[in-house]
């Protein structure tokens, strides 16, 4: 299976550069993958696994095809971090390192004698990108991605999120910070470049992907909230329709394939248009609405019941 993003990515920009991770679970694998893409030569080190348990990583363990969609081309190594072999193992890749990217607390990472000061004296030229769930001195916090969406106000009743947000948010967040720290590495006037430490917190992640909703955008009182008779999650004949006319000329379009007069596209938010839009659309299958969106150039998806 290939990864989802594999197409996108095609210019190898990070080709030669050497990317070591210790990150387990999502932000770090999804990142890496995404370096990968870019043409980064990644090698990750797993704990040692439990008996009868393969691999380490807890993702490989509860979900298997993502575990393997996120390693896929990836060299994966074992090693007991706490042990003396485990840092032999740890440092001869280090030495051979352009960027190292860890999801451990502070306190772990002083107990690895993997703190920024340790390696930075150690490997000058090395980059070290820290993925904590809160910055500063929340960072020794026990939190995870549903704790991190519900703090910045994305968790709604008593429903899950529809996706990790804060989770791929931050592997977002960590790519960025990778590429951040070799542009200030290139740009460091050093012969061999000097190194440079980033702090990525899935809280700020997910933080900055509910600014919409700390706008208001997508409040009910929202325009993209559900306050914009164009801008709707509706039941049609046989399915439901995400409707997303929301500019001006997409609302006229959208009114006049309605039937509805000129002036309900300048009342997107009266109470009577959204009734005259639901109507229309009760009366529409998923097939009669899709060729709408393709002949009248319509912004809408059709979804099952």
């Amino acid at each position: 299976m290939n990864a989802p993003h594999s197409n996108s990515l095609t210019h190898k920009s990070l080709k030669g550069i050497r990317v070591l991770t210790l990150a387990l679970n999502l932000p770090g694998p999804a990142a890496v993958m995404r370096l990968q893409a870019m043409g980064a030569k990644c090698t990750k080190l797993e704990p040692m696994p439990m008996t009868g348990m393969k691999p380490a990583d807890p993702m490989g363990i509860y979900k298997p095809a993502a575990y393997d969609v996120m390693h896929q081309g990836l060299k994966v190594l074992q090693a007991d971090l706490k042990s003396e072999r485990g840092q032999t193992s740890l440092h001869k890749q280090l030495a051979k390192t352009d960027v190292l990217i860890t999801s451990f607390r502070p306190s772990a990472l002083v107990k690895l004698r993997l703190t920024w000061k340790e390696l930075h004296k150690r490997y000058p030229s090395l980059c070290v990108v820290s993925i904590v769930g809160a910055p500063a001195e929340r960072a020794e916090e026990a939190g995870h991605d549903l704790t991190y969406q519900a703090d910045t106000g994305l968790v709604n009743g008593l429903e899950m999120p529809a996706s990790l947000y804060a989770d791929m948010g931050g592997s977002l967040f960590t790519t960025e910070a990778v590429l951040q720290a070799l542009l200030l590495r290139q740009r460091s006037g050093h012969s061999q470049g000097q190194g440079v430490f980033h702090q990525v917190a899935l809280s700020d992640a997910a933080a900055y992907l509910a600014l919409p909703r700390t706008w208001g955008l997508t409040l009910a009182s929202g325009d993209v909230g559900g306050a914009h008779a164009g801008y709707k999650v509706y039941p049609c004949k046989n399915g439901r329709v995400a409707l997303a006319a929301l500019e001006p000329h997409f609302a006229r379009r959208l009114c006049e394939a309605a039937g509805l007069p000129q002036q309900a596209a300048m009342q997107m938010h009266k109470r009577s248009t959204h009734t005259a839009i639901a109507q229309f659309l009760t009366t529409q299958t998923r097939a009669q609405l899709d060729k709408l969106a393709s002949s009248k150039d319509i912004p809408l998806h059709t979804l099952p019941r």
